[in-house]
């Protein structure tokens, strides 16, 4: 079986995957491993597995006016959130602000536009411990924390992707939301045809009409089941190894998935 990892969010990275709605006769709650550090996350826990100090779970106590997990779900929107969390990817820095993926031991927090310089966010290492300061807000269905200072803490954690498979077109996926998640076992389908008829493993834009550079979808199955995914561009473009990865499917392949799950509008992005 291939292993098809999705790199997903930060510029540094080789990847972003992001699905939303079925094809023809799929499941209408489609879902898709999303985008961007998955790469550098996978990278740098391998390289450095040994040489990072990884807290144990017991160990990952919150300090004193620190939500817990529990306690930040239960948080109302638009009020405020002290959170203590590990940075898992980097999705994007810009204009002295950054979006990033974090988790701890409970669950994700997915920082949206974080106050956060250049050199700053150069230090935000996969695994890196912050204490973040923001309100808890919601865009299109996806929970997030704006408008949000930070801390560098001691501490490390990486999380290892979650399998949630299983999980596909069932109201329970959105529980995992923002985390580091696995499909495991899916199989590359039809995304289209060429104009003389013949099926493609993948196609440039959502009906075939793009070229090289432009996003790419790809259809892939489970249990009679079809979902699409899609390669977004502006997150890893052309020269990326995911973007690559997709150009290299083969109809019928066997397939593994990793990303981070970004909810919108009822898809997993």
């Amino acid at each position: 079986m291939k292993k098809f990892t999705a790199l997903l969010m930060s510029l540094a990275l080789a990847a972003a995957l992001a699905g939303c709605g079925s094809s023809e006769g799929g499941n209408e709650t489609s879902a898709a491993a999303a985008t961007s550090a998955a790469a550098e996350t996978s990278e740098e826990a391998a390289k450095d597995s040994n040489a990072a100090e990884v807290s144990s779970a017991d160990e990952d106590v919150k300090s004193d006016g620190v939500m817990t997990y529990e306690e930040y779900v239960a948080a109302e929107l638009d009020t405020e959130v002290v959170i203590e969390t590990y940075v898992q990817a980097k999705q994007s820095w810009w204009k002295d602000t950054a979006t990033i993926y974090t988790q701890d031991y409970d669950g994700a927090y997915f920082i949206y536009n974080m106050a956060c310089s250049e050199e700053e966010y150069d230090k935000l290492a996969i695994g890196t411990k912050i204490k973040v300061t923001g309100f808890k807000s919601e865009w299109s269905g996806e929970v997030e924390i704006i408008d949000a200072t930070f801390e560098l803490e001691e501490g490390s954690y990486i999380a290892e992707a979650e399998d949630v498979t299983a999980l596909l077109g069932t109201d329970e996926l959105i529980d995992n939301q923002n985390k580091f998640v696995a499909f495991k076992g899916m199989t590359v389908e039809a995304a289209g045809q060429d104009a003389d008829g013949n099926d493609l493993a993948y196609l440039y834009s959502w009906d075939g009409s793009g070229q090289d550079g432009d996003d790419l979808y790809f259809n892939v199955s489970l249990d009679g089941e079809t979902y699409t995914f899609t390669v977004e561009s502006y997150l890893c473009d052309n020269t990326t190894d995911v973007y690559a990865a997709v150009k290299s499917l083969n109809i019928g392949d066997k397939i593994d998935l990793e990303g981070f799950l970004y909810w919108y509008e009822g898809c997993l992005l």
